[in-house]
């Protein structure tokens, strides 16, 4: 692996603009500390310190996008009418992400998870319920002309696009199509996050399954090189892809590619993991932006290892800096080819 290639690669993130088109989401985070268990029932009773929003779902890729690219990404994906819709608008606002196409629907949910915390004293603090407001039904057609609207008019303003899918709606057939058809007419990148139904991803750069979903997809396990080809080539050739990342966790990442091309990419750093919440976000945001500079499948899935190595030392939905990933490029990478 050449060093300074890599380098060079990652100082030039921050000129590609991204868009981000998926299931965008609001985590907010209530604390409180345990004052007692109350008489009306048997629970804790907390007293409120304060609330905290962070950007989750597909908004945390395009979160982790903005730190990277001094803000220049934007975000398409549906709102409800109600105040958890402000609450998102503001942390996009604060991130410094264009939410300007967001399209509100009256009939949905914002999607939101609300997780309430406790501490007691000096204690750690604990996660005592997480509630979740989302709507699952299918988008209105009104709702999904407004995207497609939206979809054909910003895909020429950007270089890469991030289709994020937390199976939560948003992405439905038509969107999808619109995504990827206008993306081929205009020569931009399309680059997949997805659990499920990965087959429904046609005419695409590349996805990032990670490897319990790919598995799951192909109906067998991965665990040695033929294997990963095999499903490599499966993803392949059902979304006429040019490459496929499947990350690991702790084993690392590996890289699929035209022509039953293997690449095994080790973790660089084990240590010191406190939360992975995110980390598949943080490493399909930095993929698509090396992707969108030029980079080859390879070298972007690297900069995603690291990205994801130094956001798993933070707690929640992390991000990081071109100035982070740059000192923690190791000396020496050796891949599995």
């Amino acid at each position: 692996m050449d060093n300074v290639k890599l380098e060079s690669y990652i100082k030039r993130l921050g000129e590609v603009k991204i868009l981000v088109v998926g299931d965008l989401a609001l985590d907010e985070m209530v604390y409180g500390d345990t004052e007692r268990i109350s008489r009306e029932a048997p629970v804790i009773i907390l007293q409120h310190t304060h609330t905290k929003f962070i950007l989750g779902g597909a908004s945390n890729a395009a979160h982790n996008v903005a730190e990277i690219n001094g803000g220049r990404v934007s975000v398409i994906g549906v709102i409800g009418e109600d105040y958890q819709a402000q609450d998102l608008i503001n942390a996009f606002k604060e991130a410094n992400i264009d939410c300007s196409s967001l399209i509100a629907d009256k009939n949905r949910k914002t999607i939101t998870k609300t997780r309430i915390s406790g501490s007691c004293s000096h204690s750690i603090t604990q996660q005592i319920v997480r509630i979740d407001r989302q709507t699952k039904a299918p988008l209105s057609r009104e709702t999904e002309n407004k995207m497609i609207e939206e979809i054909k008019k910003l895909i020429p303003q950007h270089d890469a696009v991030i289709l994020s899918d937390y199976h939560i709606g948003t992405l439905s057939e038509r969107v999808i199509k619109a995504v990827t058809s206008t993306a081929r007419k205009y020569n931009k990148k399309v680059v997949v996050d997805a659990q499920k139904d990965l087959d429904k991803y046609k005419d695409i750069t590349s996805m990032t399954p990670n490897l319990p979903d790919t598995q799951k997809h192909v109906g067998f396990y991965l665990r040695n090189k033929e294997e990963f080809l095999k499903a490599g080539n499966i993803l392949l050739k059902q979304s006429r892809a040019e490459s496929v990342l499947i990350p690991c966790g702790s084993e690392g990442m590996v890289v699929i590619e035209k022509g039953n091309k293997y690449t095994h990419i080790p973790v660089f750093n084990k240590a010191e993991v406190f939360d992975v919440t995110g980390a598949g976000d943080t490493v399909t945001a930095l993929y698509t932006l090396a992707l969108a500079i030029g980079a080859e499948p390879v070298y972007a899935a690297i900069i995603g290892n690291i990205a994801a190595g130094i956001v798993i030392k933070q707690y929640g939905c992390a991000t990081t800096t071109i100035d982070e990933i740059l000192k923690s490029v190791p000396n020496r990478i050796l891949l599995d080819t």
